[in-house]
């Protein structure tokens, strides 16, 4: 069973920085689709990143382009976010995401999601 956990949220400054970790347990993850989402209060769920699992390809939202990076540690089963130049705006619970079946990594339709870290942006 797939399971994804995350870490690395907290309070952070206008401006700040954070690196946000999912360490996967459970499968072998050639070629997955491993994602960020966030969900700030009162509003949906949205996609801020993806990566595939050999690394080859990466996908962002506009509002993280040039402000963010996802990566992936094989060795490790991990995926990071690393999100720089915080705004408030920022300030949701992020949740990691994978897949093994979907073409687009920009799809909302993961198939496992982890519990979710919060994220505070202080103005």
């Amino acid at each position: 069973q797939v399971q994804l956990v995350e870490s690395g949220g907290g309070l952070v400054q206008a401006g700040g920085s954070l690196r946000l970790s999912c360490a996967a347990s459970g499968r072998t993850f050639s070629n997955w689709a491993m994602a960020w989402f966030r969900q700030a209060p009162g509003k949906e769920r949205e996609f801020v990143a993806a990566i595939r699992w050999s690394g080859r390809s990466t996908y962002y939202a506009d509002s993280m382009k040039g402000r963010s990076t996802i990566s992936r540690d094989s060795a490790k089963n991990a995926v990071y976010l690393q999100m720089n130049s915080l705004k408030p705006e920022d300030t949701a619970v992020y949740y990691c995401a994978a897949s093994n079946s979907l073409v687009h990594l920009w799809d909302p339709r993961y198939d496992y999601w982890g519990q979710g870290t919060q994220v505070t942006v202080s103005s």
